[in-house]
This record gives C-alpha cells, sequence and structure tokens, in this order.
C-alpha cells in the first residue's frame, strides 16, 4: 500500500458531538478506501499531539472551519506545509469556508474526494507572529462577535432587561483611524477615518479593500504585503478575533500550502478563482 492510502483521520469532539452519522459515514468512506488510522482527541492539545505524530500518513480532519484552521495553523508552525498535503472532511456547525475553498458537501463526496482527489497549493497570509490567515481579514472585527465576553455582557443585560426596560441604544460608529500600507505604499493615515479594512488572498497577491469613513469610496489594490498600525485595533482572521494590537504586518504567501480536493474535471477549476492552483 502507497504512503498516499495511509492516512491519519483526526476526528474532531465538536464534529461528534454535532453530526455523529456523518462522522460515522465519513470514516467507514475512508477506512474502506485506504489505511487509516483514527484518532478521536478530546481538546486542543490532544488534537495537536496527534497531528505531530501523524509519521508518513496523510493527516486527515474530520471537523468544521475552526478544525481546519486549527490544523493549518499547527503544521505551518511545524513548517510541514510546503511539503506536504492536508485534507479535510467537514463536519460541524460551520463548514462555509470548507466550502469556500472547494471542499464538496457532504461526508461521501468530501470522504471519496480525500481517497481519489489531487493537491491544490492555496495562497496563505501569514503574520509576523507566525498566525495565518487561510480566508478572509478584517478590521476592525465587530463588536458583536469579540468573544466570550460579549456572550456573557448580553446575558447580563437580559436578566437586567427582565427587571425594567432596556434603553434603546445610541447609534455608535465603529470607525476607526488606522495607517495602512500594501507593499509600502501608503493608502490611508492615521489623519482619516476608516470603516473597515478587508483582506484576501487573490490569485498569488492579498487584496486590500479600505472603506473610508464617511460617503467616500473603497480604494481596492493587490500586494504581497499590507501593514496596518493604530490605537489598540482588534481584528478577525477567518472566524478567529485577535487583539488589541497597535501594528500588524501580513504577507502572502503563495501556494504555501496543500488541500486535497476532488480532481479537476477538463475545463472546470476544482477551487474558486483566485484561491489557489494546482500542485506542480
Amino acid at each position: 500500500m502507497s504512503a498516499h492510502d495511509q492516512l491519519l483521520v483526526v476526528i474532531d469532539p465538536v464534529a461528534r458531538r454535532s453530526d455523529g452519522e456523518s462522522v460515522r459515514i465519513a470514516k467507514d468512506v475512508l477506512c474502506g478506501g485506504s489505511e487509516a488510522k483514527i484518532c478521536l482527541p478530546e481538546g486542543p492539545e490532544e488534537f495537536a499531539r496527534a497531528l505531530a505524530r501523524r509519521g508518513p500518513r496523510r493527516p486527515v480532519v474530520i471537523g468544521d472551519d475552526r478544525a481546519l484552521l486549527r490544523a493549518v495553523a499547527l503544521l505551518h508552525r511545524d513548517r510541514w506545509l510546503g511539503d506536504g498535503a492536508l485534507a479535510l472532511v467537514p463536519v460541524g456547525p460551520a463548514v462555509e469556508l470548507a466550502h469556500s475553498l472547494g471542499v464538496p458537501r457532504g461526508a461521501v463526496a468530501s470522504a471519496r474526494a480525500v481517497l481519489d482527489g489531487s493537491v491544490r497549493r492555496l495562497d496563505l497570509l501569514v503574520d509576523e507572529s507566525d498566525g495565518v490567515v487561510v480566508g478572509d481579514l478584517a478590521i476592525p472585527a465587530s463588536p458583536a462577535v469579540l468573544g466570550a465576553g460579549s456572550v456573557w455582557g448580553a446575558c447580563r443585560h437580559l436578566a437586567r432587561s427582565l427587571v425594567r426596560p432596556a434603553p434603546v441604544p445610541a447609534a455608535r460608529s465603529h470607525r476607526r483611524r488606522l495607517r495602512v500600507e500594501a507593499d509600502g505604499v501608503l493608502l490611508t493615515d492615521l489623519d482619516q477615518e476608516v470603516e473597515a479594512v478587508t483582506v484576501r488572498t487573490a490569485g498569488g497577491r492579498a487584496e486590500v479593500v479600505v472603506q473610508p469613513g464617511g460617503a467616500g469610496e473603497p480604494t481596492t489594490v493587490k500586494a504581497l504585503s499590507v501593514t496596518v498600525a493604530g490605537a489598540d485595533f482588534r481584528y478577525r482572521a477567518d472566524t478567529l478575533i485577535t487583539g488589541p494590537v497597535r501594528t500588524r504586518t501580513w504577507t502572502l504567501r503563495a501556494g504555501a500550502w496543500g488541500l486535497t480536493l476532488p480532481s479537476r474535471p477538463a475545463g472546470r477549476s476544482a477551487a474558486p478563482e483566485g484561491r489557489g492552483r494546482p500542485a506542480a
């Protein structure tokens, strides 16, 4: 049996709890078509240890977008992504990122793609602290998704509202004063308000969109590096909120990681345009 047919299948606990039937189906398909070692980690530390002990086996993650991002980050820090390829069977509450990258919907179709598909090289945004962005980057992060603190705050607000009517909140502006540079070219400085900055990989470049405060037109450029500076801003990298930070630089690494996707039919791309390219 070839090394390609030897799999390390890491099943995320969230996937097991949220959709055990899809997990079972995916596992049956993978085990029926390969020599698969199954790992059932109970948390992030066991998840990391399982990937670290993969040996010559191809890593396959059964899980949602967060499991995919965790695996990409771990394998990037292990300096394995440049040569190896990851595979994913998307199962769980949030899998839109996986599908946007070209992973099929459904446990059977995605598991078959793991066995019969081919590797596509995809771009990656990497910051100076070795953090990675697979999909999109947004600055500032929306206050509605800042994490557990917001959830507990909402619970306290609900409890108070049961005692007395809640006042109607005044409209709040989430504009920031940010300095944004793309490949060393200044797009906006601290004397101007910014409504939002978004960055995404786009065919070997990072597409940077700066939405100014007010009614101005957005500025859109493509670059290999983006630096944002300002007073204690938070940002959303894929599904994760990070910060506050005062400055951060992201550098695009073209074709930095491989993802196993359905083999490309003639005349069609296996991944959305701009997201990746066939492996050499």
